[in-house]
């Protein structure tokens, strides 16, 4: 009994530092298109935000490539709440420490609370985890959705997995990159009967998806005609083991030290990995289980990304989540001597330490003081004035923090890579936009 309470202690205190590091910079860290975006499109309430995600135009691109579920939630949570910068991101972090609640039962339900409490705290510390536990955007929640996915799935509750299934794809379309290698496994595993259950649990799933399935082409049709995304290289091989420990961007100094780190630690991590399963100790099947779908779901979505670009590494938060248990696993239960066990642990804090150190004082883009920028415009504003931004990148933070300051921004090119937002949500809204600086400027004096 007294072990058991040590372990709860623990996890407790590992969930309070998780919340802790979580509300670091909460108020301070810059807020950014994507973020504004998110706060704008959900306190227009359940159905401007379906208008707005499902609205489409002819001269532009289709709607939000988001489905809205995120959306919902953050209305639901702002009518409580208020669309205050702290508010809003304090709904990020209580889905964040979830997230690690999840990654404890996960890690629990294949191991021991040990190695469940490591993979809860590696989880806490390491920075991809954190910068999504605070920013304003959907992929906490889907990790979110798609970890209680994985719970379920391996206790066989097919039920549950439907429901939170479905749930990950209403966050986000890219939530079938991690389905799709989590469903296959009884296939590797030739579990049949699991399989059996898994099919018509994803019938369900599918069943429940079924209303926004009808929206996945347009959607698909505006990341792939007009968006950002590009092509992804082999570089991105090895950007993923800086994301998954130290995260990115880091200072260019910093580079080759992170990525030396990062080698090592992961390398580690799957040199021990194969000697469990060469040697058949440490449940190595549920290790290698866990290295699969850590690295499964980026490679296929790095393979569908040559054909159809949507390569974006924030999408793989879930695998991420995946990726803490499994490097609990390697360096808790491999055997792995004492010394080199605490050097790995002391790897991974460190890589921490400079990508949190790097979340906490990076202000460069696409973050900028936009607040700030708003006074100083208001203070030399004079009548006559045209506040304008070359980029809606710029306009939507600016507008979030002041909607009475008279300022609008240039559209983008129609069927650009930066043409994102639809016109038809601009309106929704109240956005002010001009094709060009002449029709923006015409009224000035």
């Amino acid at each position: 009994m007294s072990l058991l309470q040590n372990q709860k202690a623990k996890l407790i205190f590992t969930l309070l530092l998780a919340f802790a590091i979580r509300l670091v910079g909460i108020s301070s860290r810059p807020i950014w298109y994507d973020e504004a975006f998110s706060i704008l499109i959900s306190e227009q309430g359940l159905s401007a935000i379906l208008q707005g995600t499902l609205a489409a135009d002819s001269d532009s691109s289709a709607a939000e490539e988001h489905p809205p579920a995120y959306y919902f939630m953050a209305w639901g949570w702002m009518q409580a709440f208020g669309n205050s910068l702290i508010a809003t991101r304090m709904l990020s972090v209580i889905i964040s420490v979830g997230i690690i609640v999840c990654i404890h039962l996960i890690a629990n339900h294949l191991f021991d609370p040990s190695t469940a409490l490591a993979a809860a705290f590696i989880s806490a510390i390491l920075p991809f985890q954190i910068h999504y536990g605070q920013e304003i955007r959907m992929y906490g929640l889907l990790t979110f959705w798609l970890c209680l996915a994985t719970l379920a799935f391996l206790k066989r509750q097919w039920i549950p997995f439907s429901i939170t299934a479905a749930l990950a794809q209403y966050t986000h379309n890219l939530a079938a990159f991690y389905l799709i290698p989590l469903a296959v496994t009884p296939i590797f595993q030739r579990d049949w009967k699991t399989l059996r259950g898994l099919i018509l649990a994803g019938i369900a799933a599918i069943i429940l998806y079924a209303p926004w399935l009808t929206q996945i082409p347009a959607q698909l049709s505006k990341v792939t005609g007009s968006f950002w995304v590009e092509k992804p290289g082999f570089e991105k091989l090895f950007t993923l083991l800086l994301v998954y420990l130290p995260n990115l961007p880091l200072p260019n100094k910093l580079l080759p030290s992170a990525l030396l780190l990062a080698t090592f630690t992961i390398t580690l991590a799957a040199y021990q990995t194969y000697r469990a399963a060469k040697n058949k100790y440490g449940e190595a099947y549920h290790g290698l289980w866990l290295a699969y779908l850590s690295f499964a779901p980026p490679l296929l979505l790095w393979l569908v990304s040559q054909i159809s670009p949507m390569y974006v590494e924030r999408a793989l938060l879930p695998s991420h989540a995946i990726f803490c248990i499994w490097l609990a696993w390697a360096f808790t239960k491999t055997r792995l001597p004492r010394p080199i066990l605490f050097t790995a642990f002391a790897l991974i804090f460190l890589s921490s330490s400079m990508g949190l150190y790097q979340h906490i004082t990076y202000k460069s883009f696409p973050y900028g003081a936009f607040e700030q920028i708003n006074e100083h415009i208001k203070n030399s504003f004079r009548p006559g004035d045209v506040i304008i931004h070359s980029n809606k990148l710029t306009y939507l933070p600016s507008f979030y923090f002041d909607r009475e300051l008279s300022q609008g921004y240039i559209i983008d090119s129609p069927g650009s890579a930066s043409d994102t937002l639809s016109p038809a949500t601009g309106q929704i809204l109240d956005l002010t936009n001009y094709e060009n600086m002449e029709s923006a400027s015409i009224n000035a004096t």
